[in-house]
């Protein structure tokens, strides 16, 4: 592999790793106690009204507004749940009905009044007060969706408040798109995992359990495949077997070592290089591709490092490929807390805390990439330009939160 790096800005990287991403076009039927989480692979259509007849929105009387005022008998009670004969109308002159919330309205009543509202309440009549508005309290047929309406579109992410409505209309099966398939790999023959004796000069593999906790954090089910084997051959075997998932993200072994061969056994396995190196402080090394079916994401070996790259380059991408309408990050402003310095003619991705729209730099901003204590006590980063070389106190600032939401159009990220 060549071992020369042309390094990319960080813009064009962010829109080429976009750009190059097709959206998945593989879809299922699922339960809805199943699909929080999930993306609509299609508009959903109100097939039932809601609500669906006139209903009444408190335990009160159902009167013609013309009766404001007046002593009316009580020609019956409706409850809710009463259909055909005990709800048809039949009022006469100075009439109403008692009634129940949630309880279908007559035809032949406008206007709900609760009953802490009246005067002189029995069980034979009620006066009703003066002062009120007509249709008040009163839940009209379709007032809140009419049959035929777009409930929700493609590329929606599913919630509560969406299965509450899906419920409402009858609807139990929902289709969405397929979850993707995600391989998590490491790389390195000093690497030990965490069930196994490391000893002084080996080292426990966090950055795989990191990066498929952060996934699953944002919605998405990755597989923890291996140490990919610091050896050309057993690396270009290892790979090999890989290309049935549609995304494989790996860690380490793409720098300028002698030992790093994974880049190359990637090239040998039919990888088409959408860039290599990015002009960004810190992740340089981080390389992007296709191999057949399978993108392909090889990320810096340091935990800090990687965990930060997967946040601003990786999830967006998988957003994408699910079929997420929304995928860019939803920036936040906020006033920078105290002075710190960043490295001019690169992009640096500066770890910091936010709270109440406050961003304090994390450790002065003097960490290393190979730390892992600095992720935890941060909660955003903030991303500088390469003009950029301090922040001072109190500027405004644009802030990514770990646990921001996306939108639909992209916005400028940089300080």
């Amino acid at each position: 592999m060549n071992k020369k790096m042309n390094f990319l800005d960080f813009e064009d990287a962010v829109q080429k790793s976009l750009d190059f991403i097709i959206p998945s076009n593989f879809t299922e039927i699922i339960s809805i106690f199943n699909a929080i989480g999930r993306v609509l692979s299609k508009d959903v259509i109100c097939v039932k009204n809601l609500p669906s007849f006139n209903n009444s929105a408190m335990d009160g009387f159902a009167i013609k507004f013309e009766d404001a005022g007046k002593t009316l008998k009580i020609n019956k009670v409706i409850f809710a749940g009463d259909k055909g004969e005990k709800v048809k109308e039949s009022l006469s002159s100075n009439e109403c009905y008692k009634i129940m919330t949630g309880a279908k309205v007559p035809n032949d009543a406008d206007t709900i009044i609760p009953i802490e509202n009246c005067i002189d309440v029995t069980n034979e009549s009620v006066t009703i007060p003066s002062d009120i508005k007509k249709g008040a309290n009163l839940r009209l047929k379709g007032e809140e969706q009419k049959e035929g309406n777009v409930l929700f579109t493609k590329g929606e992410e599913l919630t509560s408040s969406h299965i509450t409505l899906l419920a409402s209309q009858g609807i139990t099966m929902i289709e969405v798109y397929k979850q993707i398939s995600i391989a998590v790999l490491s790389t390195g023959n000093e690497i030990k995992e965490p069930w196994e004796n490391a000893d002084e000069e080996e080292i426990y593999n966090c950055n795989s359990f990191a990066l498929v906790s952060q996934l699953k954090e944002k919605g998405f089910n990755a597989t923890y495949s291996g140490v990919i084997p610091d050896d050309l051959e057993k690396s270009k075997e290892f790979i090999k077997n890989l290309k049935n998932f549609d995304v494989i993200l790996t860690t380490g072994g793409i720098s300028m070592g002698d030992a790093d061969f994974v880049g190359e056994a990637f090239l040998q396995n039919g990888l088409e290089i959408l860039f290599h190196g990015v002009n960004i402080k810190p992740g340089r090394p981080i390389m992007m591709g296709k191999m057949d079916k399978s993108v392909v994401v090889c990320l810096p070996g340091n935990p800090l490092t990687a965990m930060v790259n997967i946040y601003l380059f990786v999830i967006p991408m998988l957003r994408k490929i699910q079929g997420y309408k929304a995928f860019y990050h939803t920036i936040l402003k906020a006033k920078n807390m105290s002075k710190f310095n960043t490295k001019k003619g690169r992009v640096n991705i500066v770890l910091g805390k936010t709270v109440n729209a406050e961003f304090k730099v994390t450790r002065d901003n003097k960490y290393g990439s190979g730390m892992i204590t600095a992720l935890y006590e941060s909660n955003s980063i903030l991303v500088t330009n390469e003009n950029t070389s301090t922040l001072e106190e109190n500027q405004d600032v644009r802030v990514i939160s770990f646990n921001s939401t996306f939108d639909n159009n992209q916005t400028d990220i940089f300080n």
